[in-house]
């Protein structure tokens, strides 16, 4: 007797202990306590620390009416880490290049909402932003916008500032928590909204503005109360020539300066830079990744230890307009394809203009 009402009570208690097991370990379907078995493209990488992966970012990456492919295209080519350079226009966050009289990129909203609905059609990707705060806009007005978008479930929360290169969670890690999202800021990243990043005391930057193709790999911007040998590193890999007496992209040296080998290029810049600091950098900035043929992707799958074997070819760039692929669109807002004679400028003459008029309103100091 005593065995049977003990066994009805065991049977009872399950009924109420068994779903509460289940929201705690997470039901066999429900992707709770899963093991990501693919990072970013590969499984070699998903037990590879953040801190120790080479992304290719696109500089700039904003600019899809000035002939760079829109975002979701950039980021199924490859692109793993955003550069943008925002601006408070009218109240309202916009990415600009120095001021929105010269070159409007839309706002952050609409931005970020591309990039969530992006990561949402890639459960098993990592992805980083660099937001340059040009108008030093408070910390908490950019949380206002990747809570209105999503994004800030998906932000990564370093357990200490500074975190350390060597102390960063693998990919597989930050894909099972659902926090593979990581924003740096390069200032007014206080900590008030944690998965904000300050910038330069976890990563520091080569110079940008850069003329001479030798590309060196000295320390140009870092938090000077931090020790550079324990930081990530950027590298700022696009050329720019001296047009009227300041620096524009230098577009005829792309397929050069993107290339995985040779004087001048990508390849050769790491190659310094490995020999200088005993490690790659950990994210390589470039302009108009499609030059090259995915040339800038085989160099950070070689700095990987990874196959770069691409699905389809990566977006093609076009005179006169943004560039394309043949599974994504265009940008919404194309240049003008030469119907309007007065219009008909190339793209790199464009990018010339708009340098040359950020140097009168704004100095030199300002064209990143």
């Amino acid at each position: 007797m005593r065995l049977i009402v003990a066994t009805r009570l065991l049977t009872q208690l399950s009924f109420v202990l068994f779903p509460s097991v289940l929201s705690v370990l997470g039901a066999p379907n429900s992707g709770v306590g899963r093991r990501a078995t693919v990072c970013n493209g590969h499984a070699e990488l998903c037990d590879k620390s953040y801190g120790s992966v080479v992304s290719v970012g696109s500089h700039d990456s904003y600019a899809i009416a000035a002939g760079s492919s829109n975002v979701t295209t950039q980021l199924d080519d490859g692109i793993r880490m955003l550069q943008m350079q925002a601006h408070n226009e009218n109240g309202v966050i916009k990415l600009c290049h120095t001021a929105c009289v010269i070159f409007d990129g839309g706002t952050l909203q609409d931005y970020l909402t591309e990039v969530k609905s992006w990561l949402d059609a890639n459960p098993n990707e990592v992805l980083s932003l660099l937001i340059v705060n040009s108008d030093s806009v408070p910390v908490s007005t950019y949380d206002e916008v990747f809570k209105s978008v999503g994004l800030d479930t998906m932000g990564f929360i370093p357990p200490s500032l500074p975190l350390p290169a060597l102390s960063w969670p693998t990919l597989g890690s930050m894909i099972d928590s659902g926090k593979r999202l990581v924003t740096f800021m390069d200032h007014e990243a206080d900590g008030s909204v944690p998965y904000i990043i300050d910038e330069f005391t976890n990563i520091w930057e080569t110079a940008f503005n850069v003329v001479d193709p030798t590309f060196d790999c000295n320390v140009n911007r870092t938090n000077t109360q931090v020790e550079t040998a324990s930081q990530m590193y950027l590298i700022n890999h696009f050329l720019d020539k001296i047009i009227l007496g300041n620096p524009a992209p230098d577009i005829e040296k792309l397929n050069v300066t993107n290339a995985a080998t040779g004087p001048g290029s990508l390849g050769a810049q790491v190659e310094t830079c490995v020999a200088q600091n005993s490690k790659p950098p950990n994210f390589l900035l470039v302009d108009f990744y499609e030059f090259g043929q995915g040339s800038v992707f085989q160099v950070a799958a070689d700095l990987n230890g990874v196959q770069y074997t691409p699905t389809k070819p990566i977006a093609t760039p076009v005179q006169g307009g943004a560039s394309t692929s043949s599974s994504a669109q265009t940008s919404s807002r194309p240049l003008d394809n030469g119907d309007n004679p007065v219009l008909n400028f190339s793209w790199e003459s464009i990018l010339s203009l708009m340098s040359v008029v950020t140097a009168v309103l704004a100095g030199p100091q300002f064209l990143l």
